[in-house]
C-alpha cells in the first residue's frame, strides 16, 4: 500500500536532483490528501512547491454555490498550512471571468501570505482581460505564451499584454522587440505543424457553458470529427455539460 506514496516520492527527488526548481503540486477534484506527500517531498528539496486550487463554476453566480468564493479561500488556507511556497489557481478551462479574477485575487491577498500565480487558458477569446484584472488586483505571476503560439486553448498573448503594460505600474520590464523576433520564428515553426493544429481558430462563449478544460475539448473536437459528428458539436457539448453537473 506503500508503493504509489513511495514512487511519487522518488519521482519528486530525483526530478529536483536533476534540476527542477518549481513543483506544481494539484489534485483536480482538490482533495488536499492526495497533495500530501507531494508537497512534503518537495519541502525537503531545494525546490519551490507550489500548492494548487483548480477553479471551476463560477464565483460570480451565487446559484453556484458548490464552487464559491469561500470554498476556495479555505483551501488556499489550508495550502499555505501545508507548507507551499506559492499558491497557484489553475483555470485549465479558462472559466475564471474578469470579474471573478480580481475578485479571487483580492480575496486571497487579504487571507494568505504567500505568493499567488495566475494561470488560464484563452478559450473563450478574453483570458487576457482576466489576466489584466488579476495583475490590478495583485497577483505575482501569471502565465502567458509567445504570440505565434496564444489564444485559443492556449494562453493568452505574451507579447500584447507585456506591450499593454508597459509605461504603467505593472510595467514588465521585457524586451518586446526580442518577444516579437521570437514570435516570428515560431510562427514559421508552427506551420509544419499545419496537419496536426487542432485548436479552434477562434474563441467562444461557448466554453462557459460545457466548461471543458482546454486539452479535453481539443481531443473530444477531434474525436467527433473523426466519427463524423462534427455537425452535431453542439448537442455534444451540451450533453458534456449535463453530464459534468
Amino acid at each position: 500500500s506503500n508503493y504509489p506514496d513511495n514512487a511519487v516520492a522518488g519521482f519528486v527527488k530525483h526530478a529536483a536532483e536533476a534540476g527542477m526548481d518549481i513543483f506544481r503540486v494539484f489534485d483536480s477534484l482538490n482533495y488536499l490528501p492526495n497533495l500530501k506527500v507531494a508537497m512534503e517531498t518537495v519541502q525537503g528539496t531545494h525546490a519551490i512547491c507550489e500548492g494548487v486550487i483548480c477553479y471551476t463554476g463560477n464565483i460570480l453566480d451565487p446559484a453556484r454555490d458548490k464552487y464559491s468564493l469561500k470554498y476556495y479561500l479555505k483551501l488556499a488556507k489550508e495550502l499555505e498550512k501545508m507548507g507551499a511556497h506559492f499558491l497557484a489557481i489553475k483555470d485549465m478551462a479558462g472559466l475564471c471571468k474578469p470579474a471573478a479574477a480580481s475578485a479571487l485575487v483580492k480575496a486571497l491577498k487579504a487571507e494568505i501570505g504567500i505568493p499567488i500565480h495566475f494561470h488560464t487558458h484563452d478559450t473563450s477569446g478574453i483570458a487576457a482581460a482576466s489576466v489584466l484584472s488579476a495583475a490590478e488586483a495583485g497577483v505575482d505571476i501569471v502565465d502567458l505564451a509567445i504570440a505565434s503560439m496564444s489564444g485559443s486553448t492556449s494562453q493568452p498573448n505574451l507579447n500584447s499584454i507585456v506591450a499593454a503594460l508597459q509605461f504603467t505600474k505593472r510595467d514588465t520590464g521585457l524586451d518586446l522587440d526580442a518577444l516579437n523576433e521570437f514570435a516570428d520564428y515560431w510562427e514559421h515553426v508552427r506551420a509544419f505543424y499545419t496537419p496536426f493544429d487542432s485548436s479552434p481558430r477562434a474563441g467562444s462563449a461557448e466554453v462557459y457553458q460545457h466548461e471543458m478544460p482546454g486539452g479535453q475539448f481539443t481531443n473530444l473536437k477531434e474525436q467527433a470529427a473523426g466519427m463524423g459528428l462534427s455537425h452535431r458539436w453542439p448537442e455534444i457539448a451540451r450533453t458534456y455539460a449535463e453530464v459534468n453537473q
